[in-house]
């Protein structure tokens, strides 16, 4: 059963059963919207989005997974592969797996982000969601939905930071702009 989640809302990661997670599996779906080319078609335009991951020592990145560094330098993070295009929307088109038994007890918190490596804006992307995933069962944990769109190029998803001995889930849905997660991490500061 999934859990959708607003802004600002968090969810427990522990299973049902009482035990933990050991493999998640951030999934980013999207598609691009129709817009005018040509003289009289409408064909959508290719939007190239970026899924990265930021591992947080506290308040400092201490390493980074996204489409040019796919594995996390512990090997507890990896990145499944770039998506230039997007999809039809529904179905995760970038994916992040990460090995919670493996990421090392100094990272306290993995924040989840997409940037628009195109430039296009998020009024220009349909069907956009960020999912939490059992990587084990393939059981959808929690789901944010980008809806409204707007008029920047990135956006600070989710994060997934220590709770207590466990691990939990906070959607953030915040807009931010950059290209890449580098633009994007003064935007980021405030959730940490």
């Amino acid at each position: 059963m999934s859990v959708s989640l607003a802004k600002g809302q968090s969810v427990s990661l522990e299973k049902s059963n009482g035990g933990t997670l050991s493999v998640v599996r951030m999934g980013l779906g999207w598609k691009s919207a129709p817009g005018k080319r040509g003289f009289f078609s409408r064909r959508p335009k290719d939007i190239d989005l970026d899924a990265s991951a930021l591992l947080y020592d506290g308040r400092t990145m201490s390493d980074v997974v996204f489409f040019s560094h796919l594995v996390s330098n512990d090997g507890s993070v990896q990145h499944t592969g770039d998506n230039l295009v997007g999809g039809a929307g529904g179905v995760d088109d970038e994916s992040i797996l990460v090995d919670l038994t493996k990421v090392p007890r100094r990272v306290t918190q993995i924040v989840f982000t997409v940037s628009s490596y195109s430039g296009q804006n998020f009024l220009e992307v349909q069907n956009a969601h960020c999912r939490l995933v059992d990587e084990t069962t393939n059981q959808e944990l929690a789901r944010y939905e980008l809806t409204g769109g707007g008029t920047h190029t990135g956006q600070i998803m989710a994060k997934v930071e220590r709770d207590g001995a466990g691990w939990k889930m906070t959607a953030i849905g915040a807009p931010a702009t950059g290209r890449t997660f580098r633009d994007m991490l003064p935007f980021i500061e405030p959730f940490l």
